[in-house]
């Protein structure tokens, strides 16, 4: 596994990137999911995007929001051909990584996957609900939480 990563914000993302980005989002999370939803919700302009490459083929993606008193993780996912190998896990690792010391790191987990977020320290802080027809939880690392 070779991975390469790169870091981007509203700025320094080319249209290029951008595209793979969104096509990759939409495969998982519109058709693969079988959801209809306004993926493009305006917050990438804020966003941190985090990429990762495995021979210039994206094959994992992560955007990150920092506010003034959390850090807030979203839109996590792995091309369907590379899951089962590792790459949830370094994408959450690097996602974490860019969170402040000491800021409150927050998820909104796919309800199937809250043991494999619990494995980086996330727990669970409120009731379940329906985001777009699936079910969520509500995850946060507290800053006084181990990471990893």
């Amino acid at each position: 596994m070779s991975i390469t990563w790169d870091i981007h914000n509203w700025e320094t993302i080319s249209k290029d990137t951008l595209y793979e980005v969104l096509a990759l989002r939409s495969a998982v999370f519109v058709v693969e999911q079988n959801c209809v939803y306004q993926d493009l919700d305006s917050k990438d302009k804020k966003a941190i995007h985090i990429l990762g490459y495995e021979q210039k083929a994206l094959i994992t993606y992560a955007r990150v929001f920092l506010t003034t008193k959390k850090f807030v993780i979203g839109r996590v996912v792995v091309h369907p051909l590379f899951r089962g190998l590792g790459y949830g896990k370094l994408i959450m690792e690097k996602s974490i990584a860019q969170a402040p010391t000491n800021t409150p790191i927050h998820i909104s987990a796919q309800e199937h996957l809250k043991e494999f977020y619990e494995t980086f320290g996330f727990s669970q802080i409120g009731s379940d609900y329906l985001e777009d027809g699936i079910p969520h939880i509500p995850m946060a690392i507290r800053p006084n939480q181990p990471t990893l």
